[in-house]
């Protein structure tokens, strides 16, 4: 026996409008999220005080330096002024009208090293502003590393030297407002212990250490930003398979390439000799096109860190996924 009767039209009425209650609640809590989602700021959080004093040697400034060129340069250095004074970052327009902010000394001279390195490590500013996930956090790198870059910044290098530059306040978009709503994006912990750097002879421990906790290679070649498992990267979604949607200076749409060992849609089909050369120069085997923007060449690594990456990549599960490598006139 049907529980609504067809053939009592005053049954069917109140069935009706009852369902019609409900998807009018339904759509109007979801509008009422949606406005307090599109209005509300990103958060901010009660920064811990962490009393450290990075001690600055060359050898520091100088793998600092190294450190920078990779992971700093990206999003930081500005053609114009020559230093890294900051831009706009058009390649991850998802997370809306993102700004890079001044790290010369002008822009961060007041920071204490503490506070940069609370910053680094979880997202959170000395003013307690959280920045979400298009801010790489460092939650992984060594303690000697993450000092090291602190002493590049401190040093006399070009790049840092003071500019007064200030870029325009960042405009989130209603995704990235809606990932900190729901507590995807959210600060990371503070490590609760020294983070040492792993026996450079084991050339797995090596490749994973450069590749996903130094440069953390994982978020642009896996499946989404949003879904990348930072605390355990190897859970992310595609782990290092590639696919990722991001966009060049212009706007255009492309996808970050698979570089598992599949040897029909990633790169099992490359020798090492083929993979250095692709991260170091850019060039990438046979008739390929090179390597392009945001994919920029690590020319400061060095053949042996290449190499350590690549036998790392051997050590992941193979996964098959074709990349359509989109080109532009």
């Amino acid at each position: 026996m049907p529980l609504i009767s067809t053939k009592n039209p005053a049954c069917m009425k109140k069935f009706f409008k009852a369902l019609l209650i409900v998807v009018v609640t339904v759509l109007l809590l979801a509008g009422i999220a949606a406005t307090y989602i599109s209005f509300r700021s990103i958060p901010k959080y009660t920064p811990e005080k962490k009393d450290i004093t990075v001690t600055i040697t060359p050898e520091r400034i100088q793998q600092g330096a190294k450190l920078a060129s990779m992971l700093c340069r990206n999003c930081h250095y500005n053609d114009s002024t020559k230093k890294l004074t900051g831009r706009e970052m058009t390649e991850v327009p998802m997370f809306g009208k993102i700004f890079a902010k001044n790290i010369t000394h002008a822009g961060i001279g007041s920071w204490t090293d503490g506070e940069l390195i609370y910053f680094i490590r979880t997202g959170v500013r000395k003013d307690g502003q959280y920045v979400p996930m298009y801010m790489p956090k460092l939650i992984h790198i060594s303690d000697e590393d993450l000092h090291s870059i602190i002493a590049f910044l401190r040093s006399d290098n070009a790049w840092v030297q003071p500019d007064a530059t200030v870029q325009p306040a960042t405009q989130p978009s209603f995704l990235t407002k809606f990932l900190v709503t729901i507590g995807v994006a959210k600060p990371f912990p503070y490590p609760a212990a020294p983070i040492e750097r792993p026996d450079t002879t084991d050339k797995v421990k090596w490749g994973k250490y450069i590749a996903v906790d130094q440069l953390e290679c994982f978020a642009c070649h896996s499946q989404d930003f949003a879904k990348n498992d930072y605390f355990n990267p190897e859970k992310s979604p595609g782990y290092f398979g590639g696919g990722n949607k991001m966009f060049d200076t212009e706007g255009h749409e492309m996808r970050t390439l698979n570089i598992t060992m599949d040897k029909e849609t990633g790169i099992g089909s490359w020798t090492e000799d083929d993979f250095v050369k692709a991260v170091r120069l850019g060039q990438l085997p046979g008739s390929q096109p090179a390597l392009r923007y945001p994919m920029l060449p690590y020319a400061n690594l060095t053949d042996d860190e290449a190499r350590a990456i690549y036998t790392y990549l051997k050590s992941i599960p193979a996964i098959t996924n074709k990349v359509d490598r989109k080109f532009y006139e």
